[in-house]
């Protein structure tokens, strides 16, 4: 198994049990003590998990999740110009998710209105401007989660599941060399991760301080998305070039 790898499956039995013991990964992944140490080491410098006697915990801080009004606040002429670049991959007919978030609710103003699309959506709010639009939407059911106003749980899984879509556009919280594309909700991830499974082709929208961070729950890897963000000026943007494909948009 690869170092990365390796890596990928720790942090996500971190995320699944909280606390993991060092004999047990060594068991589970078949590797010494000293590599499982070095591991444990290099993911707790990047912020990862944290490491305690005889194993590793979660970092609370993977948990936190701002709601929708501070989410909009933030990073605007960024969201703007990613959800510009994301309009542009729209072609006629198309049948599209948007699931709720901040850059996604910025796209729903760059959607044509003249090409026949149709969206599915888990948000109250994006639902609420599509139809302002005059967009054909559909908005799944569920328990409705009051900070970010999406709906989530079986509900919105099981309907979500007889759709099919030519293009899923999601929102993230971290995009992350080794834990991939993550959320801090769990109900979250897995509408996004069903999502994605159900749809052709699926963007990641996320400006650029989205880039190097990690929360609990991971629900794609880089290589099952194009992201489309910001301006980058990272020191491993080839790393994560050789791992996904990524559209930059112009300020």
């Amino acid at each position: 198994m690869l170092t990365e790898e390796r890596q990928q499956r720790i942090i996500q039995l971190v995320q699944q049990n909280n606390i993991v013991k060092l004999h047990e990964l060594t068991k589970l992944l078949q590797a010494s003590e000293s590599t499982i140490r070095r591991d444990l080491q290099d993911l707790e410098d990047q912020g990862l998990l944290k490491r305690i006697h005889g194993g590793a915990q979660k970092n609370s801080h993977l948990l936190q999740e701002a709601d929708m009004q501070q989410k909009t606040t933030v990073h605007t002429l960024e969201k703007q110009a990613v959800a510009r670049l994301a309009s542009q991959q729209i072609a006629p007919e198309d049948v599209l998710y948007l699931d709720a978030g901040s850059s996604t609710l910025a796209l729903i103003d760059f959607l044509p209105t003249d090409q026949n699309i149709q969206v599915v959506t888990n948000s109250v709010q994006h639902a609420a401007r599509l139809i302002d639009r005059g967009i054909q939407t559909i908005i799944l059911g569920g328990k409705i989660k009051l900070s970010t106003q999406a709906t989530l749980g079986y509900t919105a899984i099981e309907q979500l599941s007889h759709y099919r879509f030519t293009k899923v556009f999601l929102g993230t919280n971290g995009i992350d060399l080794a834990a991939g594309i993550t959320t801090p909700d769990p109900e979250e991830a897995s509408l996004k991760h069903q999502a994605i499974a159900h749809g052709e082709v699926a963007y990641i929208l996320a400006d650029s301080s989205k880039f190097g961070q990690v929360t609990f729950t991971h629900f794609a890897n880089l290589a099952d998305v194009t992201i489309i963000t910001s301006p980058l000026e990272l020191d491993n943007l080839s790393e994560y070039q050789s791992k996904t494909t990524i559209l930059e948009a112009s300020l």
